[in-house]
């Protein structure tokens, strides 16, 4: 007796054996290890500071760590995971938790001690002030005996 094959019901099978070996390894404490995965963030310089964004949904503020050192800042947290689902069978599980890292080399010295972070709907914020000493400087140009100020000639 002869069957016809059917690519896309292999894939479907083999898909669904992939989902639940790894369902099985997500819920068998002995194997699971806390997943470590890093941060998304968007740095944005400007002429006076950096500004770094990072997503950090589901998260207590209280439960971040950032540090700044060695002109690298660092942004360490946990998302624990919950374990409510003790008898019964994931069929999907996307969300994720564990330990996270993520860190940040800067180009320019920043003053480390005027760094400030503020949090809102799962996004958290930092402002990093670049050192005086790195800040673009305006030079005034002197023409014969006048004084360029600003744009504008002033005589002596």
């Amino acid at each position: 007796m002869l069957t016809r094959w059917d690519p896309f019901q292999e894939m479907l099978n083999l898909r669904r054996t992939v989902d639940r070996l790894f369902d099985n390894v997500s819920t068998d404490h002995e194997l699971a290890q806390p997943s470590l995965w890093g941060l998304a963030v968007d740095v944005v310089e400007n002429k006076d500071d950096f500004i770094i964004k990072a997503s950090v949904p589901g998260i207590n503020p209280d439960d971040l760590d950032i540090s700044y050192a060695d002109d690298t800042l660092t942004i360490k947290g946990e998302i624990k995971s919950d374990n409510e689902v003790k008898e019964n069978q994931y069929h999907l599980r996307e969300r994720r938790y564990g330990s996270f890292t993520r860190s940040i080399s800067l180009p320019t010295k920043i003053k480390g001690d005027a760094i400030e972070a503020s949090y809102q709907n799962g996004v958290i914020t930092l402002r990093l002030p670049k050192a005086e000493e790195v800040k673009p400087k305006r030079i005034a140009i002197k023409v014969g005996d006048q004084k360029m100020i600003e744009g504008k000639i002033k005589n002596k």
